[in-house]
């Protein structure tokens, strides 16, 4: 198992893709709390890879991080 760095409060990082590695900032809102990268990472290497065709919704989209990694 690889020990990976914590992203600092008020970022996302974006795991794959397109625009991996790209950091974004998020506001410090209570109760808004963005989608861990080891749960998007997980969610994306049980779909596959290419999506192509696919649809995003990120119904509870607070910061977009979902929607964001989708698109990429």
């Amino acid at each position: 198992m690889v020990a990976r760095k914590a992203t600092p409060p008020g970022e996302i990082r974006i795991i794959g893709g397109l625009y991996k590695r790209t950091k974004l900032p998020v506001p410090n809102k209570p109760g808004l709390r963005p989608t861990p990268d080891r749960v998007r990472e997980t969610l994306f290497n049980w779909l596959g890879h290419d999506l192509t065709g696919w649809h995003c919704a990120d119904v509870f989209a607070g910061t977009g991080a979902l929607g964001l990694e989708a698109a990429s």
